[in-house]
């Protein structure tokens, strides 16, 4: 290796940060955020759909995320078990892959999971309340918030946009386990950037799942975002910069969602891949909640790689839950 990116994966390697909140404050929190919903099923509902693919039933699912906001999704199921006549055979239950989009992204078209289809898997795809999907938002916004969403409430984390959309994630695999094509067995959570950072925090707070695979993921190691990065963080940097008053205030908020505290709860294999020259998600962020992942843990470096997920890293996810859903 040469030693100009030898010498600087091993800063990353050795590269770490302390949590940013006291972890019983933390543990306290969550115990009393995931108690409320204990008992308050997601009232999926799901409408078929007109499927691009032979062989491949799509479904509108709808499910209630917090404050009963109505998260809309598709869930897709490869129908691979058939009799000699072509009829659909008893379905029996799939690995299932539940994705979340990128910031001011959506869930697109059936077409964007096709080869998680062909390799046998169900996905839920959904969307993230009021970014570009059809998913809108019922939070009520009580204080300003600067352009964009996170800021939305921020000093009031049990309230705040950054609690929505997380609980909504939860709510996701809770909503995925729940169908009867499902293996809960094998549940996987996946996405990139932001769909990243969901998708490793409804693993520290959700049981049900049992792989992850995170691209370049957001809501990594947040403060140092906020001085940093180009990525939805530049809106709280915004809001601490119209209200300095309340900077510490807000960084005491978001440490409630940061997975550099909630990576030590993350307790299933985890993907990760790391672009060195990415200016939104920082290899600093990623690494230092990869290196507080004490379950079994992959990363892949892309010294040269930016904010993107190459398709070398599309094979990568690939041969990684095969892995696990063998």
């Amino acid at each position: 290796m040469n030693h100009a990116i030898a010498r600087r994966k091993r800063e990353l390697e050795t590269y770490s940060a302390p949590p940013t909140i006291d972890p019983a404050e933390l543990d306290a929190y969550w115990h009393a955020a995931l108690k409320a919903f204990a008992d308050k099923p997601p009232e999926v509902r799901r409408e078929r759909a007109e499927s691009p693919f032979q062989g491949v039933t799509v479904d509108r699912l709808t499910y209630t995320g917090f404050d009963d906001t109505p998260i809309h999704g598709w869930f897709m199921v490869p129908d691979t078990r058939r009799n000699a006549d072509g009829a659909r055979a008893d379905a029996g239950r799939y690995p299932c892959v539940v994705t979340f989009p990128g910031y001011t992204d959506d869930r697109g078209y059936p077409e964007r999971y096709a080869s998680w289809l062909l390799l046998g898997y169900a996905v839920l795809a959904v969307d993230v309340r009021g970014q570009g999907g059809e998913t809108g938002n019922a939070m009520a916004l009580r204080s300003g918030a600067v352009k964009g969403w996170v800021s939305g409430n921020v000093l009031e984390p049990m309230d705040s946009y950054y609690h929505a959309i997380t609980m909504d994630a939860v709510r996701a695999v809770e909503a995925a386990a729940a169908q009867p094509e499902t293996d809960p067995s094998r549940l996987a959570t996946v996405g990139a950037s932001q769909g990243g950072g969901l998708a490793l925090i409804a693993a520290a707070l959700c049981p049900k799942v049992t792989a992850v695979v995170a691209d370049i993921p957001n809501l990594c190691h947040m403060d140092f975002g906020v001085l940093h990065s180009s990525s939805s963080l530049t809106e709280l940097a915004q809001y601490a910069k119209r209200y300095p008053d309340r900077l510490e205030a807000v960084l005491h908020a978001i440490a409630h969602y940061d997975l550099l505290n909630l990576a030590p709860r993350i307790a299933v294999p985890v993907l990760l891949s790391v672009g060195w020259k990415d200016p939104v998600c920082m290899p600093e962020t990623i690494y230092a909640v990869y290196n507080r992942i004490a379950a079994d843990k992959t990363i892949v470096d892309y010294p040269f790689g930016g904010h993107e997920v190459s398709e070398a890293q599309h094979r990568e996810r690939i041969l990684f839950l095969c892995a696990r859903f063998r």
